[in-house]
């Protein structure tokens, strides 16, 4: 066994090296090296290639290489322009104009993406040169792809709740419903901040757009219905108890392959691209899955779970405010840890927590990837501020931060519902 000051010092060990440049994937074997190595010698070295052998041998892991082709097609297929172009004619009007495309762009491609970085690269690439030659402001523009963006990892298909149930062994059908009402409540919270500050300040939405006429208008909605009833089909098919998540997969993957084929888009070119894109992010993805269930082994055998929970116990304090102190947790690691980092390494110390304040793990799940998500627009490591500067190629990194600031706050109002309301967590999976 091994106590709560063996346990922090490990943990410290982790988030020295992740600060260092370490790949996750390096830093969490070597903690875990290091912990077996100490406490029981070479012997708990000897299980790692059956392990290794049994996390990948999950037909549900095939699910995560199937959602990361499934978007580079839709993208490298052109499905993501046109379906910005028809969006900017629907939502022009509101009052932030094309701002609400950003936010509603975000939120219908991470329906079909699954990846927060693809979500911020694509709309990026499409929204910069909109937004330069009508006069918007820049940061609210850089603002608003970074934080729409981030709903990637929230609305299904979401890879962070594919590796945070094969964690936990948590039914992915049920992270995907609970991710849906809460994304959907961030993307409304995103528009209406947008609209607020319109009310302050008329001058950050530009000069006004003219109205598409309505003949316009339904002709483009051809190029938004398909990205759509895409999404439909895997989360029907997957809660209807039709497919199994991988399964759903394949089906969004044909699905894809068609829509860019009809369009005529689909080439040798693009699916040799496609492919390759996908290796990459998979074999990445799956080497962090893999070092994370040895980490959570190790720290599973030496005790370290129960005597946190042990230990926590011990303090009487309301749930609500240890919900409280760990959003402080998480905010402050996100300043310095990548948001996948984060989530693996804390899933093993923090869910024993969670369970003992009375939330389930799904409710948990939701939590944790909310917090990525302000990990993903928090300097000084948030992705998604990188990503976006390096599509703006202009000014500086200050402006895509400040843009992100109004938006930071629409996340912590949404964590703060779900903490006070899990209902609205497990409402749609309850209904299955």
């Amino acid at each position: 066994m091994i106590g709560i000051e063996g346990a922090a010092l490990g943990f410290g060990l982790l988030l020295i090296l992740l600060a260092l440049g370490l790949h996750i994937a390096t830093a969490l074997i070597a903690v875990a090296a290091l912990g077996s190595w100490w406490f029981f010698g070479d012997a708990m070295f000897r299980p790692f290639g059956v392990m290794m052998w049994g996390v990948l041998n999950n037909f549900l892991l095939v699910a995560i290489a199937l959602f990361v082709f499934m978007g580079e097609v839709l993208v490298r297929g052109g499905v993501t322009e046109r379906m910005y172009l028809a969006l900017s004619m629907w939502l022009n009007r509101l009052p932030g104009g094309l701002l609400h495309t950003n936010i509603a762009a975000s939120t219908v491609f991470a329906s079909i993406s699954g990846s927060s970085v693809a979500t911020a690269a694509t709309i990026g690439t499409v929204a910069f040169p909109t937004f330069r030659q009508r006069g918007y402001s820049e940061r609210w523009v850089a603002g608003t792809v970074a934080s729409g963006a981030t709903l990637g990892i929230l609305i299904p298909p979401s890879i962070n709740l594919i590796i945070y149930g094969a964690i936990t062994n948590t039914s992915i059908g049920a992270l995907f419903a609970a991710g849906v009402l809460p994304g959907l409540m961030l993307a409304t919270l995103f528009m209406g901040a947008i609209v607020l500050w319109c009310a302050l300040d008329p001058s950050i939405a530009g000069r006004p757009e003219p109205t598409a006429p309505w003949a316009e208008r339904r002709a483009r909605l051809k190029d938004l219905l398909p990205p759509l009833g895409i999404f439909f089909l895997v989360m029907c098919s997957i809660y209807a108890g039709w497919a199994t998540p991988t399964e759903a997969a394949a089906v969004g993957v044909v699905a894809a392959l068609a829509l860019v084929g009809a369009a005529g888009g689909l080439s040798l070119r693009l699916l040799k691209e496609a492919l390759l894109a996908t290796v990459s992010t998979t074999a990445m993805t799956l080497l962090i899955l893999v070092a994370a269930f040895y980490l959570n082994f190790v720290i599973g055998v030496l005790g370290a779970p129960a005597q946190i929970s042990a230990f926590v116990s011990g303090f009487d304090v309301q749930p609500l405010v240890m919900v409280l102190l760990l959003v402080l947790l998480y905010m402050l690691l996100g300043c310095f840890l990548d948001a996948l980092a984060m989530m693996i390494a804390t899933i093993p110390i923090v869910l024993p927590i969670v369970h003992l304040l009375g939330y389930d793990s799904v409710w948990f799940g939701i939590f944790l990837v909310l917090m990525c998500e302000l990990a993903l627009i928090t300097p000084p490591v948030g992705m998604n501020l990188y990503i976006v500067q390096s599509v703006r190629g202009r000014g500086s990194i200050g402006t895509v931060i400040a843009g992100v600031l109004p938006f930071v706050g629409c996340i912590l109002l949404i964590v703060a519902l779900i903490a006070v309301f899990p209902g609205i967590v497990g409402w749609l999976p309850g209904l299955g």
